[in-house]
């Protein structure tokens, strides 16, 4: 009867372990419910991405094979034909710049957890603290009796 209470000292350790990386752990529930949002947002930014080289291939192919869309894009970068002339109006901004969306540069950012030391560190306190419990109550049933 006596080993079983100290038994419980390691029971506890044991279950303080398991409770602690479960929920909060490098592969814990917290950690699992991170990866799965950065897993959404990574996957709407590469849906973003898509629109976006979609919208660049459109370009690209209007720039090959419509000869109106050279012309645009040609009088927005300052060129013209040889019988034209062009009238610069100062302070109406750059005649050069031409709107371009690259996309943005993301780098996915490592998730909150506590880490596995902190846990085991933690367990261990807890199962000495209940196995020192025990072993007073233990001298002060002794020293009552």
């Amino acid at each position: 009867m006596r080993i079983k209470k100290y038994l419980f000292g390691i029971w506890a350790a044991v279950a303080v372990y398991t409770i602690f990386s479960f929920l909060g752990g490098p592969k814990g529930l917290s950690a699992y419910n991170y990866l799965l949002n950065e897993r959404e947002y990574q996957l709407e930014h590469i849906r973003e991405l898509g629109a976006l080289n979609d919208d660049l291939e459109r370009t690209r192919n209007n720039l090959i094979y419509d000869y109106d869309t050279i012309l645009v894009h040609a009088r927005q970068l300052g060129y013209g034909r040889d019988d034209e002339h062009f009238i610069r109006i100062v302070g109406l901004g750059s005649a050069n710049s031409v709107p371009t969306m690259p996309g943005t540069i993301y780098s996915a950012q490592k998730p909150v957890f506590i880490s596995d030391l902190s846990i085991k560190i933690t367990a261990l306190s807890i199962g000495l603290l209940v196995f020192i419990f025990l072993f007073m109550l233990e001298i002060i049933d002794k020293r009552t009796r």
